[in-house]
């Protein structure tokens, strides 16, 4: 992890970065899906910091989700006076996977299923951040974007995104120093799209995944499936690719 003097430093460059990307944009707010864990409440602290409470928006987008989330979800807004709305998915998300199953004539593989949730709560958001004007700020943290603990066009997706090279130990120190309820930055990390911890999906700790990144190095088994995630995750990274050949272009300088 940074030490502490960086780390603060590089919190208030973050919070900066936020309030001058949404004025350069000429965005009127930010838009951040709220799950009531600790990375979607730091981001929300930091949008607050950066440019007021009233002009930040929080969504609870259950979908077939715990009650618990949802009761931490309206503990962080509450925290930080920021508006929530909640936004049910589940009864879109059971007609999508039935329609399709139905016209695939076969079921989608539980993966599938899985990534259902995320794209359809980005498409939310993204609905209501052009309504508003407002930009959708990204809440994945370094160690979930190094390992793909992600979902392609779901929550990998965002206008900016001010966490994406702090680690989780980072993250949760950053939202320690804004005020993030404990009782969030303490619950084990759950993406809430099924009934185990992120660690427990993964088969790593994220404490491995912050060593490998600081020091190279780690717990031998952890190290080869980090380093297998990372190879695999790749596309997820990187913008998407596309056929190239020399042509004339007026627009292109």
């Amino acid at each position: 992890m940074l030490e502490e003097k960086r780390l603060r430093e590089e919190m208030k460059n973050a919070i900066n970065w936020i309030r001058e990307y949404v004025k350069d944009v000429g965005a009127k707010g930010i838009v951040i899906g709220n799950s009531g864990g600790k990375d979607s409440a730091t981001v929300l602290a930091m949008a607050v910091e950066a440019i007021g409470k009233e002009n930040v928006l929080s969504v609870f987008m259950p979908c077939f989700s715990s009650k618990n989330d949802f009761e931490d979800a309206t503990l962080v807004s509450k925290t930080f006076g920021v508006k929530l709305i909640e936004t049910d998915l589940s009864s879109t998300y059971e007609e999508m996977e039935n329609e399709i199953n139905k016209k695939l004539e076969l079921n989608l593989i539980k993966e599938a299923t899985i990534n259902i949730k995320p794209r359809l709560r980005m498409t939310t958001l993204y609905a209501i951040a052009q309504t508003l004007g407002y930009l959708v700020i990204g809440t994945g943290n370094l160690c979930e974007i190094m390992v793909g603990y992600t979902t392609k066009w779901g929550d990998s997706s965002s206008d900016f995104n001010p966490i994406a090279n702090f680690t989780v130990e980072e993250v949760l120190k950053i939202g320690e120093w804004l005020h993030v309820p404990e009782k969030i930055l303490t619950k084990a990390p759950n993406d809430g799209l099924g009934m185990q911890t992120d660690e427990e999906k993964m088969g790593i700790k994220y404490s491995q995944i912050s060593e490998m990144i600081e020091k190279g190095n780690t717990e031998e088994t952890a190290k080869k499936e980090i380093i297998r995630r990372y190879k695999n995750s790749f596309h997820k990274r990187n913008p998407v690719p596309f056929y190239k050949f020399d042509r004339k272009n007026y627009l292109k300088k």
